[in-house]
């Protein structure tokens, strides 16, 4: 496993157990590699001695961010309640069990935030909520090859009223954060890999959560398969996984807030509210 860090000047690669060096290579060009891995190893091995700063930028270039949903039977629960009124909680029910994956765009690079940047807020929207997810890293042919941590914000009115209005409640400016770093790896996540999430208000916690990647109820590789049907991505992309911590009805976020989601092996992505 080889973890790379984005800075506003190049790459940082931190071998298992190893020092810190700088690699001349740009994500597009891991995204578009046959074989990331071993291309940012072979860059790892005649790199120059670097520091990891404390805030790294998003671990993102070209690459489109989508996300999939209700890969989770707790959040299955929580969009058949939001949207009850609306009577669109079979949708959910039916998509959970359903061969076919909910699967939808999320972001481009610009609206994505990176370590210590705030996410941010709809204006239209009275109930909010952070989704910390595992993201796949994906190659130009469709090869998962990395993963980071995602933030998939999300406005529960919004999609509650109607699931049609779903783009609004995903997509806007600073809708989805990354980092706070990118992890290579031919092999898959052990399964009792522990996605956590912390919401501190005023210094005290808010909310907390966990959950394992093992209560994803689809395969990872037939999430990004679903994905490349009849699509194409010159610069590979990103895939958030689903969520499977959803706060109560009664929580929504507010300014000030920090979200700190953690997976072990990645490490911890923190982001204020705005």
């Amino acid at each position: 496993m080889l973890r790379i860090y984005k800075t506003r000047e190049h790459l940082i690669a931190v071998p298992p157990n190893g020092d810190a060096v700088s690699i001349s290579l740009a994500l597009d060009e891991l995204f578009a590699a046959e074989n990331p891995c071993a291309l940012a190893a072979a860059a790892a091995a005649s790199g120059k001695p670097a520091l990891v700063p404390p805030l790294p930028s998003a671990p993102i270039q070209s690459q489109e961010v989508w996300a999939a949903g209700v890969t989770y039977f707790r959040s299955r629960t929580a969009r058949m309640a939001e949207s009850k009124d609306s009577g669109g909680g079979t949708f959910y029910d039916k998509v959970y069990s359903a061969e076919r994956p909910e699967l939808f765009f999320k972001s481009t690079p610009h609206r994505v935030a990176g370590p210590g940047e705030p996410v941010r807020l709809r204006r239209d929207s009275k109930w909010n909520v952070p989704e910390p997810e595992l993201t796949l890293a994906i190659n130009s042919r469709g090869r998962i090859f990395g993963y980071t941590i995602g933030n998939d914000m999300s406005s529960r009115d919004i999609e509650g009223e109607n699931p049609l209005y779903l783009p609004q409640a995903k997509v806007y400016d600073q809708s989805a954060a990354l980092g706070p770093c990118l992890l290579l790896s031919d092999d898959p996540l052990p399964h009792d890999t522990e996605i956590s999430i912390e919401i501190l208000r005023g210094g005290q916690v808010a909310f907390s959560g966990s959950t394992a990647i093992s209560q994803i109820k689809r395969p990872l590789p037939s999430l990004a398969e679903f994905l490349f049907r009849d699509n194409s991505f010159p610069n590979g992309c990103f895939l958030m996984t689903g969520t499977g911590v959803v706060p109560g009805d009664e929580f929504t976020l507010k300014g000030g807030d920090a979200i700190h989601i953690t997976i072990k092996a990645i490490g911890t992505l923190v982001n204020p509210v705005a």
